[in-house]
């Protein structure tokens, strides 16, 4: 049986050229050969200009559009408006107004103008006195020098899984693998699989890092102050006269003996906004550390903390340098937001 191929749409180029072969009185058969073109299709295409002036596409091709320009842009503002609506609510509410369509094709032309379904993140719940604070915090340091930023010492605490937890994860397997062992991600009933870190950092790299043991309560935060802050100023070479400690608003850090204990050593501490802990660039050097960690997949809590010093020592000051030179930009983003969360 004849089986024959299905070519491809004419170009502009090549109608245009039949036309012009044409008009100097070449026959249908003539072109055909020289353009490698259907008699047929040559035919069609001059008297589509004979009869309509035009060889492009005429409009109106092709099965008509179940969802019309004016109901994609009332889709588009349901869900700009409303951001957590479903296809399914969209789907009753289009029915409910006269147009039928699936759910299916509302997530398709959503796709299209570029409105993707996504999972939210996950950000602090702000609360007006926190935008507020935020915002000040923001507008009060816009403007500080680089200087300033090179001599803070960034401090927090994390806490890192021994197992990574499964929606962190990745795996590419086939369909009937989902629980072959090199596929899992292994958990525990209980507790206790986890270790508390507290680190700091500089412009111009990564400073001290000890493993919290037990609960941490504001005596064993003084302890770990005491033993790696000024260690840390010294091995980053910051000012002595002019390096300044972060801390954020934990109740370990603003507990009255805390401060009370802080003021006796008398640095100078940068006032925190609460709940901004994507003001912090640390985050940044945290989530590298639990990724590098969980890459070499420590068996126990020892390798775990073993693992993680190591790791620690490897960040690059250039990694650092970066996060502290564009840390305007942090602040740039919370006055452009009003004191909402940033992508940061």
């Amino acid at each position: 049986m004849d089986q024959r191929k299905r070519r491809k749409e004419l170009s502009q180029e090549i109608r245009k050229k039949i036309l012009d072969k044409h008009v100097k009185g070449k026959g249908y058969k003539t072109i055909s050969k020289q353009l490698d073109v259907p008699v047929t299709t040559v035919a069609h295409i001059i008297q589509k200009f004979k009869i309509h002036g035009t060889v492009a596409n005429l409009p109106g091709r092709g099965r008509r559009r179940k969802i019309d320009d004016k109901s994609k842009r009332r889709i588009i503002r349901m869900v700009t408006k409303e951001p957590r609506k479903t296809s399914k609510e969209i789907q009753g509410e289009l029915q409910a107004q006269g147009t039928s369509v699936s759910d299916r094709t509302i997530r398709r032309r959503l796709s299209q103008s570029g409105l993707h379904g996504r999972q939210p993140r996950r950000t602090p719940l702000l609360k007006t006195n926190h935008k507020n604070a935020r915002l000040e915090f923001a507008k009060l340091h816009v403007d500080k020098p680089q200087r300033f930023w090179e001599n803070v010492l960034w401090t927090d605490e994390t806490k890192t899984e021994l197992f990574a937890k499964a929606h962190q994860l990745y795996v590419h397997r086939w369909k009937n693998e989902a629980y072959q062992e090199k596929n899992t991600v292994p958990s525990v009933k209980h507790g206790g699989c986890s270790v508390m870190f507290w680190g700091c950092f500089a412009a111009s790299g990564t400073g001290c890092l000890e493993s919290v043991q037990g609960t941490m309560k504001s005596q064993d935060y003084q302890g770990i102050l005491e033993r790696n802050v000024l260690a840390s100023v010294r091995k980053l070479g910051l000012s002595r006269r002019s390096w300044v400690l972060q801390q954020d608003n934990d109740p370990k850090h603003t507990a009255k003996n805390t401060q009370e204990w802080l003021r006796g050593k008398h640095w100078t501490i940068l006032k925190w906004p609460s709940m901004s802990p994507d003001l912090n660039p640390i985050e940044h050097l945290w989530k590298e550390l639990k990724h590098a960690v969980w890459k070499r997949h420590p068996s126990n809590l020892r390798q775990l903390e073993q693992f993680a010093h190591e790791e620690w020592a490897k960040i690059p000051a250039e990694k650092c340098r970066s996060l502290v030179d564009s840390y305007r930009n942090r602040l740039i983003a919370v006055i452009a937001t009003k004191g909402c969360a940033t992508k940061y």
